[in-house]
């Protein structure tokens, strides 16, 4: 089958006609990709920034339709339409239990042999899923079923971005109405902060980037204010009276960024940081700063919701046209294409390429 492959870090990514995939073993199923979305995070698994291993299939941002169930599987059945999460619920583990399922390790731990083939040796799924690739296996509990009527380019995009930036509001800082929001980076998951301030009925929300074209996606998306980066102090004085804001999300995945959202937070206020950064880029905070202004610092690992009611709570939003999934996607393309929807991601012109197949 066909699939996009990375064979080394840094290097372009290819498409490979030569891609296997074994059968799904117990507990996992047979997933026939329809749409799957460029994401960031592939592009860093790509460059080194994001640990990965080689050669590696990118794509975690994905839909599709089960057509095979593993040995003792009994569902989703075969025919359902799913949206791929890749971190997949265990159910029974002390997170799951105790309603943080976003920081599940254990149905990834005990995931089978690698699923995917190249040339005789094996080759890896990012995330777990490897959604740029026309099939894929994996764990039953990461095929989230959907309604059939959900188209399922819609439906790729809640698989990653509007969940991740959505749920940093709605579900890590829980935002409340008339309180303000500032976001630093309005990429697809940005966009999706900021579409989640305007579902929490924030005000004002400020959003940053550098490009001037992402700024003008940003207030069509519910943005109330925009300014590049040199304009940051400015607006917080004007739009906070110099407190600065009630919660900041950082959504770069880079110290800088996070030493800039954490300054523009008020006292007492929270950072969340939503942005995916690298291992070894560190930020620092003195001891005073932390104790003295009472500021929260924290993470946001993938939107901090529970992939099997927030999938469907997205898509009801919406229905009601209160979320906006179809101006998300800016580019529709072919897995041909993936490499030049990672270059785009330099340009500020696209929000998300999505891979149709």
């Amino acid at each position: 089958m066909r699939g996009v492959i990375l064979r080394e870090i840094g290097k372009p990514v290819e498409v490979s006609e030569e891609l296997t995939l074994r059968r799904p073993g117990p507990g996992e199923v047979r997933v026939r990709l329809r749409a799957a979305g460029v994401c960031h995070s592939d592009l860093s698994m790509c460059e080194g920034r994001l640990p990965a291993r080689l050669p590696l299939v990118p794509g975690h941002e994905g839909a599709g339709e089960v057509v095979e169930l593993g040995p003792g599987v009994t569902g989703p059945p075969v025919g359902t339409h799913v949206i791929l999460s890749w971190i997949p619920p265990c159910g029974d583990c002390y997170f799951c239990l105790g309603g943080r399922p976003n920081l599940c390790v254990s149905a990834r731990a005990t995931s089978g042999a690698p699923t995917l083939g190249l040339g005789g040796e094996p080759a890896h799924a990012a995330l777990g899923v490897g959604c740029f690739a026309e099939e894929t296996v994996v764990d039953a509990r990461a095929a989230i079923p959907i309604p059939d009527d959900v188209p399922f380019d819609v439906a790729a995009v809640v698989g990653c971005a509007v969940l991740t930036g959505v749920g940093a509001v709605v579900n890590t800082a829980r935002v409340r109405p008339g309180e303000s929001v500032l976001v630093i980076g309005c990429g697809g998951v940005g966009i999706n902060v900021i579409q989640g301030a305007r579902l929490a009925a924030a005000a004002p929300v400020l959003a940053v980037d550098p490009f001037p074209g992402k700024l003008e996606t940003a207030r069509r998306f519910g943005a109330t204010h925009t300014t590049t980066p040199d304009g940051l102090a400015d607006a917080v004085k004007e739009l906070t009276e110099g407190r600065g804001f009630d919660h900041a999300f950082e959504v770069v995945g880079r110290s800088a960024t996070i030493r800039q959202a954490w300054q523009a937070t008020r006292r007492g206020g929270t950072t969340v940081v939503v942005g995916a950064g690298s291992a070894d880029d560190l930020v620092s905070f003195s001891a005073a700063e932390l104790f003295a202004t009472e500021r929260r610092l924290l993470g946001c690992l993938y939107g901090s919701g529970d992939v099997r009611t927030d999938f469907t709570r997205l898509l009801r939003l919406w229905r009601a046209g209160r979320l906006d999934l179809d101006g998300l996607i800016t580019r529709r393309i072919t897995l041909d294409d993936v490499g030049d929807a990672f270059t785009a991601m330099g340009s500020g012109d696209v929000i998300r390429s999505l891979v149709t197949f």
